[in-house]
């Protein structure tokens, strides 16, 4: 596809995205905006995966991992808020602009000590050892009988307040999640225009010449996990504020699943070939099934 078909394209969407709620809003249809939340989000998650398959020639299917560590702090530390309760010292709180960066930061610190033993492995190894990780995180948060266990924990609160902006709005909740997504590709842009994305893109082609000439492959790889999981963390605290609940489903290996099929369906290796897999394929999980009642 041409460069220049391609900027159409993209500033098409860009402008179709900022007037979505808008359109909706005049056409009836303003139930369609939590959707197109939703699939911003996935879309945000799907991006941090393509860091490692895309750009390193990593491929996980653990990523939900992170993307449920990071629900389950926004989740956890409201539930502690409501209740007047501490954990490990601090108070629960609902200001967005607390959780949600601890949030971020928890799912890097997991991914951190995850990656720092999946990477120790290569190939089919490291597919299913991030697999079992996952699930492993999986089952640990069906054991927390606090926080709901295998039902789930509801945020009472409801979402979180994210300074002036009232996240309980759909209106104010799709535009953020749209700036996080647009201000997550720049980064993401940015990061593999680097030294640093240079030298992931050299390992994905060659990781024994890069080890021979010197490079310390596995902290470069260890860093771009982190990064990843850091991404999909920041996704999670996203669901979590939609849906004001949070479950064990989202860490599941299925999510996983599903995560790598929108970066595979959408291009991988590409900056935006992520955001329209997850966009084709959840529509399709969406509205497939009126078709074949219909």
């Amino acid at each position: 596809m041409p460069d220049g078909f391609l900027r159409i394209v993209t500033l098409a969407l860009v402008v179709l995205a900022l007037f979505f709620p808008l359109l909706a809003e005049a056409g009836g249809s303003a139930y369609l905006v939590p959707s197109a939340s939703r699939i911003l989000i996935y879309a945000l998650a799907a991006v941090s995966l393509n860091l490692l398959v895309g750009y390193t020639g990593l491929v996980s299917l653990g990523h939900a991992a992170y993307l449920g560590v990071g629900a389950y702090v926004v989740g956890i530390l409201s539930f502690h808020a409501v209740e007047g309760s501490t954990i490990f010292g601090l108070t629960g709180t609902v200001e967005g602009l607390v959780s949600i960066p601890l949030a971020i930061l928890f799912s890097a610190l997991v991914a951190l000590v995850l990656g720092a033993l999946c990477l120790r492995t290569s190939g089919i190894y490291f597919i299913m050892i991030t697999l079992a990780f996952a699930q492993m995180m999986f089952f640990i948060t069906v054991s927390l009988e606090r926080y709901g266990g295998d039902d789930g924990l509801f945020m009472y609160a409801g979402p979180n307040r994210l300074g002036p902006l009232d996240l309980s709005s759909e209106w104010t909740f799709f535009y953020v999640c749209l700036a996080v997504l647009f201000a997550f590709l720049l980064f993401c842009r940015y990061l593999v225009g680097t030294r640093f994305g240079r030298a992931l893109g050299a390992i994905r082609q060659n990781e024994a010449r890069m080890i021979t000439l010197g490079c310390n492959v596995y902290r470069y790889k260890l860093a771009i996990f982190v990064i990843a999981g850091a991404g999909a963390g920041l996704a999670g605290a996203l669901l979590a504020n939609q849906a004001s609940y949070v479950s064990p489903d989202l860490l599941h290996w299925a999510r996983s699943g599903e995560l790598l099929f929108m970066v595979i369906l959408g291009g991988s290796g590409t900056l935006l070939g992520p955001v329209f897999g997850a966009v084709a394929f959840l529509l399709l999980e969406e509205y497939l099934p009126v078709l074949f009642d219909a």
